[in-house]
């Protein structure tokens, strides 16, 4: 099976400045025009101390973590600049990475989705998080505790939406009667969406069960975590063979500020493929310092890829 190679293009800012947004939707045409499946944007509204309490990361290419990155660090818009990717692509998908939920109302957040789903044509995955900053939270007055089942209520409310219209909600954190939702999502059950995180935990067993069309964890996952994803979801028959797994390239820095080696990040793709990765993570970042350079690194990756496969 040929991988999927999905191109990151947040967290770049080694190769693009934090405010030159049009560099990051030209990538994203390069990154299509060489074979890539999809580009993936992630988001933060704002960041408080926390974001770097636990020390920065050692180099600046890595991944950002919690805890380990400059609050200072640009997180512009990822539904706005997917739209924008939207606007010159055709094929490729577009993955909105760790939209925080929680941080929106349901209705406001379906009205999102729903748009740039519609402009892509049914391009777009969603991957919903409840994250791990209490600053950013305390920011916009939503109770930090409770993000996880503001969450659950929410992907309910999305559910529903994607559905039906009228639509009457009463729950925990939001309650609505008689709302019209038009228009629609692309497909009758909306965007697809992927959940992922450091462990797993019961409750994101049970979204990837109801909700969720792939898994992409934070790291990887256990034989334990797998077993347990496999049971949640036979019991509601479907198969863990089904899902979309989502891993990625290691990269491995020889220092504090050289970039990672791209044969050696991309060595373990077949084993990763023989476990049941079909979708792998790229941070051109990591690898290369040069913006005019992702088409041609992008081209690189594909080759390689096709050999190892």
């Amino acid at each position: 099976m040929t991988p999927r190679m999905l191109l990151i293009l947040s967290e770049n800012w080694t190769m693009a400045d934090g405010r030159d947004l049009p560099t990051l939707v030209r990538w994203a045409r390069e990154a299509e025009d060489a074979g890539f499946d999809a580009v993936m944007i992630s988001e933060h509204v704002v960041l408080g101390p926390d974001a770097g309490a636990d020390g920065l990361m050692t180099n600046p290419r890595e991944y950002a973590l919690p805890g380990n990155q400059d609050p200072a660090t640009p997180w512009p818009s990822s539904l706005m600049l997917l739209s924008a990717i939207a606007s010159v692509t055709t094929r490729i998908r577009l993955v909105a990475g760790a939209v925080l939920a929680p941080l929106r109302h349901p209705l406001l957040l379906a009205r999102e989705l729903g748009t740039l789903d519609l402009l892509s044509e049914g391009r777009l995955v969603v991957q919903p998080t409840v994250s791990w900053s209490r600053d950013e939270y305390a920011a916009l007055g939503v109770p930090f505790a409770q993000r996880g089942r503001i969450l659950d209520e929410q992907l309910a409310v999305l559910a529903l939406l994607w559905r039906q219209t009228p639509v009457s909600h009463s729950g925990e954190f939001f309650s609505f009667k008689d709302v019209y939702f038009e228009p629609k999502a692309f497909g009758p059950d909306g965007p697809r969406m992927w959940f992922g995180g450091q462990h797993m935990h019961p409750r994101l067993a049970a979204r990837i069960r109801d909700h969720g069309h792939g898994f992409h964890p934070l790291g990887t996952p256990t034989p334990a975590d797998l077993a347990t994803l496999s049971t949640v979801l036979a019991g509601a028959g479907r198969d863990l063979a089904d899902l979309e797994l989502i891993g990625g390239l290691r990269a491995t820095f020889p220092d504090a500020t050289s970039p990672a080696d791209l044969g050696e990040a991309m060595a373990d793709l077949p084993d990763q493929l023989a476990a049941g990765y079909t979708t792998f993570c790229v941070k051109p970042g990591q690898f290369i310092d040069d913006p005019a350079g992702v088409g041609p690194f992008c081209r690189e990756v594909i080759r390689r890829a096709e050999a190892l496969a």
